[in-house]
């Protein structure tokens, strides 16, 4: 991106200039963000990346993918891209080209422990056999009319035929899946006790009571579609509608997202949060402490960015306990529990 600060003075010239920024045909949202969500993530170190899949429509007529890093509650997007497609439901045909751009900035960077969230409108083999092929581990939700089978293709039951009572729990380790039988896959298998339907996760690796709360992980990237569409960046009142146009926008408030977070992850470093933070324990995400830090910089003139780094393993700063939207899910699934799988910033 050019290093060139606008002179424009109105406000009417600025939003000629981000329209003709939006429009510009020579603007590729890919070269532009890649070598920056790189740069941050070297300082990743020898952790697990765990990744989340989703989509989201915009407008009823474009579906943003979206492949995220999960991180402190939140998730920052890695690749993403809006197509015009009247479904939020895509073939994995239409992520396999994603899969190889994220594959190689990973790659890259020496991350190769990775796994994938997906809920269950990407439970697809052919995904399942990339992912195994890239030697990645997955958390998926699958529907409950698949065949269960061991791996010598004898048909052992369907899903929906497994009935559970509440806060019961199956596992089935080193069986198959699918009329195809592919395999070997883990499926665990819980009934929560505030609903009747049960919920089924497969995984690359054997099953045990923790693979929910990993599986709900995964939600941390709805609320970054939240942060996008209707929360800090208010993607939804953008009248854009073409595709080229939408990707360059969306690939803006991957950036401010990125900054943003990065700024919140040194504040809370540099032992700072208290001066944006009120609460004794940390009460507000790292993309809200970086949200509240910049202003204050800004207000008093001070310098904003430094580095972006964003260092993986635990959360140096957790979560205070009267800011948790719901209680840690291994507690939920050994006491009497309710499968709420929310995040927890």
């Amino acid at each position: 991106m050019s290093g060139r600060i606008s002179k424009a003075q109105f406000a009417q010239s600025r939003e000629i200039q981000g329209r003709r920024f939006l429009e510009n045909p020579k603007v590729d949202p890919f070269e532009i963000y890649a070598p920056l969500v790189f740069q941050a993530l070297r300082h990743w170190g020898e952790h697990r990346l765990v990744l989340a899949l989703d989509t989201s429509m915009l407008f009823g007529k474009f579906c943003l993918i979206r492949f995220a890093v999960t991180f402190r509650g939140r998730s920052l997007p890695l690749h993403q891209e809006v197509i015009q497609h009247e479904s939020a439901q895509v073939s994995t045909r239409q992520l396999l080209p994603m899969l190889a751009r994220v594959k190689g900035i990973l790659d890259a960077l020496g991350i190769h422990d990775v796994r994938l969230l997906a809920d269950r409108g990407f439970c697809d083999t052919e995904l399942m056999d990339w992912l195994w092929g890239c030697q990645w581990h997955y958390r998926i939700r699958i529907k409950s009319n698949l065949i269960l089978a061991d791996l010598a293709g004898q048909r052992l039951c369907k899903l929906d035929e497994i009935r559970l009572q509440p806060r019961e729990t199956r596992h089935f380790h080193h069986v198959a899946i699918t009329g195809q039988a592919f395999g070997p896959v883990h499926v665990a298998v819980a009934r929560p006790t505030d609903a009747q339907e049960q919920w089924q996760v497969v995984s690359s690796e054997p099953t045990s009571l923790e693979t929910f709360a990993e599986y709900g992980e995964r939600f941390q990237i709805e609320e970054g579609f939240l942060d996008d569409k209707s929360g800090l960046h208010g993607l939804e009142s953008s009248k854009l509608r073409d595709v080229t146009s939408l990707n360059r926008l969306v690939m803006v408030l991957a950036l401010a997202t990125l900054f943003l977070i990065t700024k919140g992850v040194q504040i809370v470093a540099e032992g700072k949060r208290r001066m944006v933070d009120s609460h004794w324990q940390r009460g507000l995400s790292y993309l809200k402490i970086g949200e509240r830090a910049m202003r204050w910089l800004l207000s008093r003139g001070l310098e904003v960015f430094t580095h972006l780094a964003l260092p993986g393993g635990p959360d140096p700063d957790t979560l205070g306990k009267r800011k948790k939207k719901c209680p840690d899910p291994i507690t939920l699934l050994e006491v009497g529990w309710t499968l709420v799988l929310r995040p927890l910033s």
